[in-house]
Parts: structure tokens; sequence; C-alpha cells
């Protein structure tokens, strides 16, 4: 039995030539010499999915997303068929895992060239499918990018699909690492084209890594790191170097948290034609802490501006003086005794629907939302703190969150 697994990915820019076949395959040969587990994940060779695409577009201008998916799947498929040969050709018993075979784990909704993998039960069906593999000394060469509805239909993961197959496949092993194999083997503190002193990071935190990818670095699609855990560290590693390059280590980013703050909130809204210079914003937010409060969280449209603050019946009376007497704006209202509730999700940025599966259970409820504000991976909504329980109640059912927390006073 296998206790340590790699899970290798190797994309279709490594993947361009005879010779570097038989690279990838000699470091999966060298890592079973270690006595490790490996599983593969490969990409559609260079240019074999964007020409997959063009020509079916052209067979068929009006071909639908399913269909699509179905050709698109060929390139990964080829991909794997060349490579198990590769790994045969160096004594590895290896076996072809693509969606047509017994041993195949990806499953997905049916969002078709976009398919969103359903981790529960991929990490079910690794456990019944891949493990026994592993356990029995066979190489799995698994086709990156695609994916299997429960009915069977085929689906692909979208951009950056191999790496979210690799990632997700080393998450559900609890693997001892899954290297990420790519003709740039590291991750620059910008992008070395456009920035002439760019240096090489050797390593970045789970958060930062998101960050980053939803920035527009080109290392690792953002996707990927949805499935990202605790304890499986992935490393941007090159073909032709034994360094590891850049590992991304960290905490899980599947884990959402609920934190209720104990203090009750104000909500403080200042109108009018707003003279919002970030000096007057600043000047503003002073007034507020030197009148005793503090602002937890804030917003803005074109005609007003909301604080959300605490200790806020010391505030009122002086920031009203404030913006009428410096023409910042016309009116100051408040809402007392509000409880603001956090629902923290590192990779929120990456699912989508989120906020819609926070709000909704609130409103069947008929429990009132009076702010809702968004900040990277949080939602922070402020209902009544009469409210406070029954909503906290409500969302860790609605999204499957055990724990529960309250934030200290201020936190």
């Amino acid at each position: 039995m296998v206790e340590d697994v790699v899970v290798f990915k190797f994309g279709g820019s490594v993947l361009d030539s005879d010779e570097n076949i038989k690279k990838a395959a000699q470091r999966v040969k060298d890592m079973r010499a270690r006595g490790l587990g490996v599983v593969v994940v490969v990409s559609a060779l260079r240019g074999v999915t964007d020409s997959l695409l063009s020509t079916a577009r052209k067979a068929n201008p009006n071909i639908t997303p399913e269909m699509l998916d179905e050709v698109l799947s060929m390139g990964e498929r080829t991909s794997a068929r060349l490579f198990a040969a590769a790994l045969r050709g160096f004594g590895l018993d290896a076996v072809v895992v693509d969606p047509d075979s017994p041993y195949w784990p990806i499953v997905t909704d049916s969002n078709y060239l976009d398919a969103n993998p359903l981790y529960e039960e991929t990490k079910r069906l690794v456990e019944e499918r891949l493990k026994p593999l592993l356990d029995e000394g066979r190489v799995p060469v698994v086709c990156g990018f695609v994916g299997k509805t429960l009915d069977g239909k085929i689906t692909t993961l979208g951009r950056g699909g191999s790496d979210t197959t690799a990632v997700l496949l080393g998450s559900a092993l609890k693997a001892k690492e899954v290297v990420l194999v790519k003709d740039v083997g590291k991750v620059f503190s910008s992008d070395p084209d456009k920035v002439s002193d760019a240096v090489p990071l050797s390593t970045l935190d789970s958060e930062e890594a998101l960050a980053l990818s939803l920035g527009g670095a080109k290392f690792l699609h953002y996707k990927a790191l949805r499935y990202k855990v605790e304890g499986v560290p992935i490393y941007i590693a090159s073909l032709d170097s034994e360094d590891k390059g850049t590992v991304i280590d960290g905490e899980s980013l599947l884990h959402i948290d609920i934190e209720a703050l104990p203090d009750p909130v104000t909500m403080i809204t200042v109108v009018g034609n707003i003279n919002g210079s970030y000096r007057a914003v600043g000047e503003l937010l002073d007034t507020v802490y030197s009148a005793g409060g503090r602002v937890i969280s804030m917003g803005s449209e074109p005609k007003s501006i909301v604080l959300y603050v605490l200790n806020g019946d010391k505030v009122l009376g002086k920031l009203h003086s404030w913006v009428v007497s410096t023409g910042f704006g016309k009116a100051v209202s408040s809402y007392d005794n509000l409880a603001m509730i956090t629902v923290k999700a590192p990779a929120m940025e990456t699912s989508p629907g989120m906020v819609q599966r926070v709000t909704q259970p609130l409103a069947r409820h008929g429990i009132n939302v009076y702010g809702l504000v968004t900040a990277g991976s949080s939602i922070r909504l402020f209902v009544s703190m009469a409210d406070r329980d029954k909503s906290l109640a409500l969302l860790r059912d609605a999204l499957m969150v055990s724990s529960k927390k309250e934030v200290s006073k201020g936190g």
C-alpha cells in the first residue's frame, strides 16, 4: 500500500516533443523508484485544443456547448495515451484514465465549457477508483481539463482546467505534493516581460497566490486554487530543473468561516452631492474616531456614503456638525442596533453566486439585510441584532458550516 503520493501535471507547452515526453516520463520513474505513488495529469499537446475548437466551429457554427466539450476532450485523451506509452517504455505499469475508463473520478456540474467539479463526489470516487490503482503500484495517467456529469455527459473545466484537475486530485488524495510542470518553472514578483527587475519567489501562501492569479498573473488559474487544501503544497516547477521552483502552501481555500460581531453596530448614512476628495473622506473618518467611534466597514454611492460604526451613539451629533459645516454633504441619518455577520471564504472570488447563497436563506425567512459589503474574500451582512442568532443558524445551515465563531470587540 502506497502511503505518500505525488501528483504531476505536465502541460501542453512542456510535452511539445518526444524528447520532453521522455524527460517527463523519467521524472515519474524517478519518483516511483523512491517508493512514491504517482498520479500524472496531462494537458493536450501545444495548439491541439485551439485547433479542435477552430475546426469544430467552422464545421458547425451552431455547435452546442455540450457537443463542443466532446470534441475538445479529444486533445487530452490523445495526450494521456501518448504519455502512458512513454511510461510503459520505462517499465512502469501505466493506465490511461479518461472519461470512458472505469477508473474515472472527476464529477462536475453541467456548465459546459466551464464546468465546476463536485468536490465531495469526486473525492469519494478518487478513494474508490484511483487509490486502489496506486496501491497496486500502477501509475494512473489522467486526462486533465475534462470532467463528467452525474448522468455521464462530457464536460470541460475551462481555462487552466488541467491545473484544476491536478490540484483537485491532490486534495482528494491528501497527496504529499502537487507538482505543476510548466515552461516557466517559477512565480516572479511581477511579469518579467513588463518589469525588468522582477525576481523569482520561493514561496507564496494560498491567499497570496489567489490574489495574484485574480490580478492577472499567469502561473496558475485561480479556479485551481479553489481546491487547494492545507497540508498539500503546490509546486510550480520546470522540466529541465530538479529545483522545485515556487511552492504555494498554507490553509485550505475550501473552508468557509462565519463570524458574528457581538457588539451592536450603527449604520450612518451621509447624503448629498458628496464632495468626495480623498482628503475630505479622511477628515470624515477622523471625525468619527475623534468622537469615540470606530468604522468597521463602509460603502459609497454617487450621492451617499454609508459608515458602519461601533459606539455610534457617541458619533452622530459631531459627525452631523462636521458634514453640514464643511459642505461635505447635506444630511446624516442613522440606524442603530445592527449586528455584523461576516462570511469569509478565501476562494469566494472564484465561486459565482456566493452573494445569492448568503442572502437567499435570510430573505426566505423574512430577515431584512440593512447593508451588504463585499471585500476580497469576505461578505459582511448587517441585520437587526434581534435577528443575529437566527441569521447565523440559517447561514451555517445553507453553507454547511458547523463551527460558530464570534469576533471579540472591535475585531
